[in-house]
């Protein structure tokens, strides 16, 4: 999976410069000088990894905008085909604070960018002001590595993250949607959501956390307790061998076969570069409707 880095633009640092600075180097053009525009003519962004909003924060802001007006602008682009309307590509949180604050106008810069670029932007520009919580940040680094191609090493260099918090983050979408939910409710926390990855139950074992106020270090010691009591590995041990044998690149590759396939897809690859594809299928129909998606013949 890894990119010709000579092909993508880098756009960690031209977009900090661009909500800043406004940029030559940025991607896309853009329209330099500022202007307003009435905010019924913005719209979201549907490509925007941010999901929840709080309304504590949205009220404070509001109550900013009000004593001191929105200094930054909204960045946007044309909406297609909606002539005088702009889709937001950083900037949602002003937008919708101003509103509370009864402005009827908002600042804004106009970028000229295609779908691509627009999501990468909304994936960066949030993750970057820290404006998401721990699951939309992970699924934001999941898109940016499943649909353009990037690394960990290239997310951590642009984001200025360690690639073990990238892992670490990443490994939180292997947690049932249940759970994922309570992170991004804020019932537990993301530290609580990565040790709860180490225990047998992990959806029982959340709910305890929520009713009894756990720690994460007392979930960290019932997975160790459960390790101990059938023999296995300790879960740092577990974990260590986990990144060894499969790095998150290579999960978020099956998951992007799986997804094509409509079928189970195991990658396993060497230090070598040599390596195997595995496609489960359970029975004859399966393997045939596998051919048809694949173009080959059966006898």
């Amino acid at each position: 999976m890894m990119a010709d880095d000579a092909a993508r633009p880098r756009l960690g640092r031209g977009l900090a410069a661009l909500i800043g600075d406004f940029p030559t180097e940025a991607r896309g053009s853009y329209d330099r000088e500022q202007r307003k525009v009435a905010v019924e003519f913005l719209r979201p962004n549907p490509r925007n990894p941010r999901r929840s909003f709080s309304e504590t924060e949205l009220k404070e802001l509001a109550e900013s905008i009000r004593m001191r007006g929105v200094i930054q602008p909204v960045v946007v682009r044309p909406l297609p085909g909606v002539p005088g309307t702009y889709e937001i590509v950083a900037g949602e949180r002003r937008w919708r604070a101003a509103q509370i604050a009864g402005h009827t106008e908002i600042p804004i810069v106009v970028l000229h960018l295609d779908e691509k670029a627009s999501l990468e932007y909304a994936i960066l520009e949030n993750v970057q002001r820290a404006d998401l919580n721990a699951i939309e940040e992970a699924s934001g680094y999941e898109r940016l590595m499943t649909e353009f191609k990037y690394t960990q090493r290239e997310l951590a260099e642009i984001l200025g993250k360690s690639r073990s918090h990238l892992a670490n983050t990443l490994r939180l979408l292997q947690l049932s949607p249940v759970i994922q939910d309570r992170v991004v409710n804020a019932e537990i926390s993301a530290g609580h959501a990565r040790a709860l990855l180490s225990v047998r139950n992990p959806e029982a074992v959340a709910k305890r956390i929520v009713a009894e106020g756990l720690s994460v270090r007392e979930i960290e010691a019932i997975a160790a307790a459960e390790a101990e009591a059938s023999g296995a590995e300790k879960p740092e041990a577990m974990q260590t061998r986990r990144v060894v044998e499969k790095n998150t690149e290579i999960r978020t590759l099956e998951q992007t076969l799986a997804r094509a396939l409509g079928f189970g897809v195991a990658v396993k690859a060497k230090p070598t570069g040599e390596g195997e594809i595995r496609i489960r299928y359970s029975n004859a129909d399966e393997f045939e409707a596998l051919c048809r998606k694949l173009d080959v013949a059966t006898a």
